[in-house]
């Protein structure tokens, strides 16, 4: 192989190693990271307490927004079916 060829893929090889190490290390925080939430939800009944509470909040909400939506489609209908005032003449 060249020389000069060679001399190249040094600055290469040295900034790809750091890089690898970075992805790596974070494939491991990741890894780590589903690990402890499996074993978290796996093991704490509280947490699925709280999930189904937060589920119930959710569809309060989504009760409330459907039932305001409504209201502003009904106020909408009520201000579009009103005769528009007539302008003062001067």
């Amino acid at each position: 192989m060249n020389r000069q060829i060679l001399v190249l893929f040094i600055p290469i090889i040295a900034l790809s190693i750091p890089v690898v190490a970075i992805v790596m290390a974070s494939l491991v925080k990741m890894a780590r990271i589903k690990a402890d939430n499996a074993r978290l939800s796996l093991s704490n009944p509280e947490t699925d307490a709280r999930v189904a509470a937060l589920e119930d909040d959710v569809a309060s909400l989504r009760r409330e927004l459907s039932e305001t939506q409504e209201r502003l489609d009904f106020t909408e209908r009520l201000l579009a079916q009103r005769p528009e005032p007539k302008q003062l003449e001067k």
